[in-house]
Order: structure tokens, then C-alpha cells, then sequence
């Protein structure tokens, strides 16, 4: 992590509010109507409420996100990618939580911006001095949420760095407003201050009626803390700590401040939620209207602070190799701006179905929060190995597991009352995502599992034999392969099949390009070696998996650098040319596979590989997704033989001369 984004500033700080705590920054919008609907307001269920809210801020967010998981950093990046970047080669298995980790932040990525924008623009009903905006229906909500979730996707592909300044200081108001409206209702019952002793989460979980499930309710406090830890590069740990400490006060008291009010003016009473809303209920009436378009901004902050995350989370998966091809822009030249357009349609499309099929901010809260427990307890397990591979002392990696999946299958038991009543739309979209990441992984293992690497070195003197016979018509000057080839003395034997036997391709200089995603975020290197000295040349890039993969910028800089060292030259070789002068011509040669119908596969793969060439059909080609210009691209075909081929009982018969009498 460069020095500068890790020091405590100002400016870091007001970055660090309007990026990373707008999920959990809005959750006071909706958690304590979910608390509370239905039920009976009495001090055992808002002063344990808050205790347990009190508590899951602290060991969750503070404790687990804030103060431990933030250590893994991987070179200054954090995220679940990230991590499992640190730890992916200590057991194969970690990429099923890392995957189920990364399809439930997509997933939860779909119903945060509709629950908190609904949440916001539902607080209209509550201003009084306006008689329309008191009885507006339901339908017209909608309609103005699809609108303000229009407008936010389609800004995405023109970057966010102008107005992205606006967001720390925007938030900065909306955390101030929100300790201010809990501080003015505090005195309205003292006794709240009682939720600071854990003793009544434990009664209200043990002896209040149904009162494990409410967990479900409460764990809503804390879904925004994955992000804290995933835009650790944008703002740096000890920025995120710090702002923190600022961002927690101000729940709390906005909490307590919302426990006294409903105890106050609601006990013994049912409060409501189908008409209002507890955060909007501590405003006084002047000032409601501005409360609500300072809550729909941040609401609005905290969707896009969760859509650049998904941006970046994609990105990831991508460079690891568990999820398809896909066009990635940067619209601006800021860190960490990026934009893919599959991934915006795919999330506008999820969060209007999302607001169509709930239609109000109470059902969506039914259905939130079950994906992210999946999410949460992943990182627990990464994380525990993290803390393997740095040493620590075996009883605390121990203690840490016991304590958070506890804690994480408690709330995950809790959230699952929800899938009845729309748990299952979220755990269907997650569980579609982690489809497609598991198809995408799982098929490249069975593709690595029948490629056939031969040694480079036997087929040296033929490639040098085919170079020099001027009987071959001359392919290309410079012939650019694309290998998969860990081992710089091995090649694909489809590689050597499309030189010499395929159709025999003559070239002055072959060049063969691999591309080594390695753990480091954002390293950017590359080797040489000179197999045969201006004839044979393999460059091997190592690149960060943050690092965009523009494999044809990259290698012409390498070509550059190797001409101006002299280690190699690129004059055609044609005599009219070379007379002059003239840079020879490249051409890249992709090698694209198609599933042969000779496969006699078992039926689970068969179906994996199937759904992999259906999901590369719809994905980014090749040549694209390495970032090659298409005009200097040939792309041939082979079949990809992932079985033996079956022995045919075919037998031949010979003519009988005798049958012609």
C-alpha cells in the first residue's frame, strides 16, 4: 500500500464517508420498522432490540471488519477476491467460499439500492403539510424509484469522479442529521441507555417470544460491513478506522434515540410501519421534507458506492479466471473507476424486478439480508487461513472461528424465516451467480486436465527448418501466439499443430505470449527469454489481477524495449521492404476451442461444459477479452477432445469375386 492513501487526513476521511458507509450508513432507515411490525412495544423488545444492535455493530463491524479483517490487505486492496488471492494456494477449497462470498455481494448488490431508496422516498407519507404526498399510493413510489435507479444506472458509464467529490460531504451531513435527531430524543426515556449491557440481547433472544428471530431484523444493522473492507484501496485502513469511530457514534445515537422515541409515544401500542416510519417520526414537521431528500441522496450514495464495488468485484473475477470474458471500460482516469456494462444491465435488471415484485421497502427488508450471511461467514474461513499462513497461534484462530461462525450461522438460522417471504429471490440470484463463477472454474479445470504440453525443444529444428524454406509461402513477418504454458521450455501441441500441420504458417520470428495472473494487485512485469535468438521468442507478462489485461498495448512496449536494447529485429524481411526500412507486419493467432461431438464425457460434466461454451458464447471473445486488435487477429478453431475417443467396432469386408458370376 503506497504510503500516502494509508496516512490519516482530512480529505481521506470525507472520501472514506461517502464511499464505503453508505449501506450500513442508511440502515437506520428501515431496521427498527423490522424490529418492530407487528408487535407490541415493550421495554423487554426495544431495549433488547438495541442491545443486540448495540452488540453486532461492535463484534461484527468493529471488531471483525474494522479491526482484524482489515490486516489482510493484499498490497494495500481488500475484498473477498483479494483475500482469496492471499490464501488460494494454501487448499484448493477455498474457492468455494470465496465464489459463494462474491455471487452473494452481487446478490446483495441487487436489493440494497431498491430497499434503500424506497426506504427514503416511503417517508414522503409523513409530511402532513402536503395533503398529496400524505396519501400517495404505492404505485407512483414505485414509479419514482425506477426512476431514480434509471438515472443512477445510466450515469455509470460516464464515471462518477466529478460528483464523487460531493459524496463524503453530502454524508457527512446525513450521519450529523442522524445524530442529531437521536440525541434530541434521548431524554424521552433515559432508562434506553440500559441496551449498553448485553444481558437484555441474551433475554430478548432466550425468553421474548419468537425472539431468536429477530436477529433476522437486527442483522440488518451490519450488512453494509463487507464494504468497509472492500474499498480498503480506495481509502486506506487507517482512514476507514478512523471515520469509523465517527460513523458508529452516530448510528448509536440515532438508534437509541429511535428506541426512546417508540417507548415513549408507542408503549404498549403496535407502531404502524405500513404508514410510518420510525426515522422519519423523529423529525419535527418542518424539517421532514429536507430529511427525506438528505436520506434519498444517501440512499442514492449508498447504491452507487455498492455498484462501483460490484464493478470492481467482477474485475477481479475476472483476472482470476471465475467468471466470463467481459468488456471492461474506464470511463475516468481515477483509481479503481471502472465500469462494465453486462454487469450494470445485469444489476438495473435485478433491482426494478426486485422493486416490482416487493413494491414497499417492509417486504424487501423480509427478503434482505440472507445472501450477505453467506458472504459474511466466507470471509470467516478466509480469513482464518489468512491468519494460518501469517503463524498466528492456533488457539486464537480457533477462538475467532468459534466466536464469528456462531455468531454468522445464528444470523444466517435467523434469516432463514425470511426465504418464505422473499429470502428465496435473493438466494436464487446468489445462487445463480455462483453458478455461472463454479461452471467457469470447474470447466477450465477439465479442459486442463486433457491440454497436451510437449516439450518446446523437440520441434525447435523443424520451426527453424519451416522459417527458412522459401517453398511455404510466408505467413506473416511476426507470428504471436497466445500459450497457456506455465513452463517457458513447454507449448500446447495445438500450437505446434497449427505452425507445421494445420496449414504450415511460415514467419521470420515466432513469438510465443503468456499472461501470469499473480496475487499482487497491481503488479505489471514481464520476461523475456530468447529461445533462439531472432527467431523464437517467449514473453511471459505477470500481471496483478487489478491490472487491466491490454495484451496488445503491452506487448508492442516489450517489442519497443527489445529493439531498443537490440535484442531482436523487427525490419521485414522482405527485400523491397527491408531496403527501406520497414517495420515487418504481426499477427496474432488465437486459438479458440469448440466442444467435439467424439466426447463421451460423465453426464456432470457434460453439463458443465456444455453451460461453459453457452456462457462463451454470450461473453467477450478471445482476442477482446485479452484486448488484441481484432484487425491484426486470426482466430482458429479446434475441437476440445475431453475424453478418449470410443473404439468403433468396425470390421471390413472384401469382395467376393464369385458374387459377380
Amino acid at each position: 500500500m503506497s504510503k500516502h492513501i494509508n496516512k490519516v487526513t482530512t480529505a481521506g476521511l470525507i472520501v472514506a464517508l461517502g464511499i464505503i458507509y453508505g449501506d450500513i450508513g442508511t440502515s437506520p432507515l428501515y431496521v427498527f420498522d423490522e424490529i418492530v411490525k407487528g408487535k407490541i412495544i415493550t421495554d423487554e423488545l426495544i431495549i433488547g432490540s438495541l442491545s443486540c444492535i448495540i452488540w453486532t455493530l461492535t463484534l461484527q463491524t468493529t471488531i471483525k471488519y474494522v479491526i482484524l479483517t482489515l490486516k489482510a490487505d493484499n498490497k494495500g486492496e481488500g475484498g473477498i477476491f483479494s483475500l482469496y488471492a492471499l490464501v488460494r494456494r494454501q487448499k484448493k477449497w477455498l474457492v468455494l467460499p470465496a465464489m459463494i462470498g462474491g455471487a452473494a455481494l452481487l446478490a446483495d448488490g441487487m436489493i440494497t439500492p431498491p430497499i434503500s431508496v424506497t426506504s427514503a422516498i416511503e417517508g414522503l407519507r409523513q409530511i402532513d403539510l402536503i395533503p398529496a404526498f400524505k396519501n400517495i399510493k404505492e404505485d407512483t413510489i414505485v414509479i419514482i424509484v425506477l426512476s431514480i435507479l434509471a438515472v443512477l444506472f445510466f450515469v455509470q458509464q460516464f464515471g462518477t469522479a466529478s460528483i464523487g467529490k460531493l459524496f463524503g460531504p453530502i454524508m457527512f451531513i446525513w450521519f450529523a442529521m442522524l445524530a442529531v435527531l437521536g440525541i434530541v430524543h434521548l431524554s424521552d426515556d433515559l432508562y434506553i441507555f440500559k441496551a449498553f449491557n448485553p444481558y437484555y440481547a441474551i433475554e430478548l433472544l432466550t425468553k421474548y417470544p419468537k425472539g431468536f428471530w429477530i436477529l433476522g431484523s437486527v442483522f440488518l444493522c451490519t450488512t453494509g460491513a463487507e464494504a468497509l473492507y472492500s474499498d480498503l484501496g480506495h481509502c486506506g485502513r487507517a482512514n476507514i478506522r478512523i471515520s469509523w469511530i465517527f460513523v458508529k457514534t452516530c448510528l448509536l445515537l440515532n438508534y437509541l434515540g429511535q428506541g426512546a422515541y417508540l417507548l415513549s409515544h408507542f408503549h404498549g401500542q403496535k407502531f404502524d410501519t405500513d404508514k410510518l416510519k420510525v426515522l422519519f417520526s423523529l423529525m419535527p414537521e418542518w424539517f421532514t421534507l429536507a430529511g427525506i431528500i438528505v436520506a434519498t441522496t444517501a440512499a442514492i450514495i449508498a447504491s452507487q458506492a455498492l455498484l462501483s464495488g460490484s464493478f470492481t468485484l467482477i474485475s477481479e473475477a475476472l483476472r482470476l479466471n471465475l467468471w466470463p470474458k467481459m468488456k471492461i471500460n474506464y470511463p475516468t482516469e481515477a483509481r479503481g473507476q471502472l465500469y462494465i456494462g453486462g454487469i450494470n444491465l445485469l444489476l438495473f435488471a435485478g433491482c426494478c424486478g426486485i422493486v416490482l415484485y416487493f413494491r414497499d421497502s417492509t417486504s424487501m427488508a423480509a427478503a434482505y439480508g440472507l445472501a450477505i450471511t453467506m458472504c459474511m461467514i466466507s470471509t470467516s474461513i478466509l480469513f482464518a487461513n489468512f491468519l494460518i499462513s501469517r503463524r498466528v497461534f492456533s488457539g486464537w484462530i480457533y477462538l475467532y472461528l468459534f466466536v464469528y461462525l456462531t455468531i454468522e450461522i445464528s444470523f444466517l438460522i435467523a434469516n432463514l424465516e425470511k426465504f418464505p417471504h422473499g429470502g428465496f429471490v435473493t438466494l436464487i440470484v446468489g445462487g445463480g451467480l455462483f453458478a455461472v463463477m463454479y461452471v467457469w472454474y470447474r470447466s477450465r479445470k477439465v479442459k486442463n486436465r486433457y491440454i497436451e504440453f510437449v516439450r518446446l525443444e523437440h520441434y525447435i529444428p523443424m520451426i527453424q527448418e519451416l522459417s527458412n524454406d522459401r517453398t511455404v509461402t510466408k505467413y506473416s513477418t511476426h507470428l504471436v501466439y497466445m500459450t497457456s504454458a506455465n513452463n517457458p521450455k513447454e507449448i500446447e501441441h495445438k500450437i505446434i499443430y497449427s505452425i507445421l500441420n494445420k496449414k504450415p504458417k511460415r514467419a521470420d520470428i515466432y513469438w510465443f505470449v503468456h499472461v501470469d495472473t499473480v496475487d499482487d494487485p497491481y503488479t505489471c512485469e514481464y520476461v523475456v527469454d530468447h529461445i533462439i535468438p531472432n527467431d523464437i521468442i517467449r514473453v511471459e507478462f505477470r500481471l496483478g489481477f487489478r491490472v487491466q489485461q491490454k495484451i496488445n498495448l503491452m506487448f508492442r512496449k516489450v517489442v519497443e524495449d527489445l529493439v531498443k536494447n537490440r535484442e531482436v529485429n523487427i525490419t521485414s524481411r522482405y527485400e523491397s521492404l527491408e531496403r527501406n526500412n520497414v517495420t515487418g507486419d504481426f499477427q496474432f493467432i488465437v486459438m479458440e476451442k469448440y466442444l467435439s461431438n467424439d466426447n463421451d464425457l460423465p453426464f456432470f460434466e457434460k453439463i458443465i461444459m456444455k453451460l461453459h461454451f453457452w456462457l462463451k458464447e454470450i461473453s467477450l471473445s478471445e482476442e477482446r477479452g485479452f484486448g488484441l486488435d481484432p484487425s491484426f487477429v486470426t482466430v482458429e478453431k479446434f475441437p476440445l477432445i475431453v475424453s478418449p475417443l470410443p473404439q468403433i467396432p468396425l470390421r471390413r469386408l472384401f469382395h467376393d469375386p464369385a458374387d459377380e458370376v
